[in-house]
């Protein structure tokens, strides 16, 4: 894909690692194992996952921690992921002091992605790996916003991914590693299950609207589907043939049968217990790659959708059809507190091919498939 940019950018790659004799976005076992200095960018439920596995990591070296609280701006590294000694490093809240350190990559996580920032640090020649999911299909990004990051991309020799483990490891690389021993598939349904029925925070739940009597789903969730899903899920397409026509984004609601404990709360008979989530990838007018996400409370619920623990199922139709199961954990419980590290991990891991990549919004078309550096 070519490079768009906005007026007056420039489009030589002046990054501080890269092979300009080779700037196709593939990667030597050279590039991958050297070493790489590496900032982690915020330290909230996926952060500090990811700062605990860079501090740990064998090939990576964390140089700079950055946080947006204000309380945890001084405090060592280790001790804002919860390890038993210090390392050093302490959390600030300058991007100056960021940039300052030279950083071969920064894993960005906060909860809003702030574009004016991204740009900075790609423009400074820092590659960015980040589980937003704006950037995993860069022909359907708006165009705008494409130029801006491309040319931010290109003045500092940078590249920058979005990966993570919904979207990302379930929406692109077990459909595209499924679909490599079909010769015609029907349709795919990646059917994602969270078992909310051992909560112990209400409150949040209550906040998307488990225990309420809303009638409609939330329309800001929908949109939030269709910008991280659906790039995702037209990704994984392109790998099979011709794109998606059109991405398809429903919400629906299962009330429950009962009166329903959770936590320290009672959800009434007659109240949201569960929701669904369908997002479909649609060819030729039928869908053909689907991500659906069902969350639940309780499993009496009005409806009478399957409900499996927190975990995913696959399902392919074609030529070699597919049932595939995959559970995180023994019990829900244990899954649903591991989710964050899923994440984590997959862009850490990500860090050494992406330093080795050509400068731009590389996906998981233009990376090798990502080995872990395990230890």
């Amino acid at each position: 894909m070519g490079s768009i940019l906005a007026p007056g950018a420039t489009v030589t790659p002046t990054g501080r690692h890269r092979d300009e004799t080779n700037p196709l976005p593939h990667t030597t076992i050279e590039q991958t194992a050297r070493r790489h200095r590496v900032v982690q960018w915020a330290t909230g439920n996926v952060g500090r996952p990811a700062l605990r596995a860079l501090i740990e990591h064998p090939t990576l070296t964390l140089v700079g921690v950055h946080t947006h609280t204000p309380d945890k701006i001084g405090t060592d590294a280790g001790r804002l992921c919860q390890l038993p000694t210090d390392t050093g490093i302490t959390a600030t809240g300058h991007i100056d002091e960021i940039i300052e350190l030279g950083a071969d990559c920064v894993v960005y996580t906060p909860r809003v992605l702030d574009i004016d920032t991204v740009c900075r640090l790609l423009a400074t020649g820092t590659n960015i790996v980040t589980t937003h999911g704006i950037f995993h299909h860069p022909t359907s990004m708006d165009q705008a916003l494409y130029a801006r990051v491309e040319a931010a991309c290109w003045s500092g020799g940078a590249s920058i991914h979005s990966t993570g483990h919904s979207p990302g490891f379930i929406t692109e690389t077990i459909p595209i590693t499924l679909g490599s021993i079909q010769q015609r598939l029907d349709h795919m349904m990646i059917d994602e299950y969270t078992d909310l029925t051992d909560s112990e925070t209400p409150w949040t739940l209550l906040g998307m609207g488990f225990g309420t009597s809303q009638a409609t789903f939330e329309p800001h969730r929908l949109t939030q589907a269709r910008r991280t899903i659906g790039p995702s899920l037209r990704l994984a397409a392109d790998a099979f043939g011709p794109p998606l026509d059109a991405i398809e984004v429903r919400g629906e609601l299962a009330t429950a049968n009962q009166d329903v404990q959770v936590g320290a709360a009672v959800f009434r008979k007659g109240t949201v217990i569960a929701q669904r989530i369908t997002v479909s990838g649609t060819r030729r007018g039928k869908p053909l790659l689907q991500f659906r996400s069902t969350r639940y409370c309780s499993t009496n619920i009005s409806t009478d959708w399957p409900l499996r623990p927190t975990g995913w199922h696959i399902s392919v139709e074609g030529d070699t059809p597919l049932e595939v199961d995959l559970l995180p954990g023994e019990t829900s419980t244990q899954a649903n507190a591991a989710s964050p590290t899923y994440a984590a991990n997959r862009a850490v891991n990500t860090i050494p091919h992406l330093c080795a990549a050509a400068p731009g919004i590389r996906t998981a078309h233009d990376l090798p498939p990502i080995a872990a550096a395990l230890w």
